[in-house]
């Protein structure tokens, strides 16, 4: 499977890597776009700040620019949080998209929004500030109309980016189980 994974508002770090190589040993074809241009930042208040400095439209542009070559071969998109959001957009504007894997983050659907049974993977923390249970219910129902067919996986007590073992978020039970069950979504695409 070719898969786009886009990383956090922290920027492409080690553990982004080290979810692209877990999934290129599983077989996957898995590419990593640098969106921040070689910048990380060490805190959430410092990813904040260097997203809205490049801004959303740019980011959007560059998630699009680095997808649009392999679009055609029929690609999962994937992402870790502000990844996710953007993963999301691209994911319900590509007919050729062959699913979507969120990892601790979702986005506004456009009105109108329309996909024909695209296989759709969210994992969260539960409680997540990011990911309010009101938006989630909100979101899964959007989705749903929109023609997705999608999975909420919910990790009760991880932290938001619980994925990531650089964090203070991360736990590495719910980790693992998210890595088992996203491996075994892509297998069935």
């Amino acid at each position: 499977m070719n898969v786009i994974l886009f990383h956090s508002t922290f920027g492409l770090r080690p553990a982004v890597h080290a979810a692209a190589d877990r999934l290129r040993a599983a077989g996957h074809e898995v590419r990593v776009p640098d969106l921040f241009e070689g910048q990380t930042a060490g805190t959430v208040e410092e990813g904040r700040d260097l997203r809205e400095k490049i801004g959303t439209d740019e980011l959007l542009r560059r998630a699009i620019h680095a997808a649009a070559p392999h679009s055609d071969q029929g690609l999962v998109y994937a992402g870790f949080s502000l990844g996710g959001a953007l993963a999301q957009n691209l994911a319900l504007g590509d007919e050729k998209a062959r699913g979507l894997l969120l990892l601790h983050g979702t986005s506004d659907i456009a009105e109108g929004a329309s996909v024909d049974g695209l296989p759709v993977q969210l994992h969260v923390a539960d409680p997540d500030p990011f990911e309010p249970h009101d938006w989630l219910n909100t979101w899964y129902l959007r989705m749903q109309r929109a023609g997705a067919d999608v999975e909420v996986h919910r990790y009760p007590g991880a932290g938001h980016l619980f994925t990531d073992p650089d964090l203070p978020d991360y736990d590495e039970t719910s980790a693992e189980q998210t890595w088992r069950t996203a491996l075994g979504f892509l297998e069935t695409l």
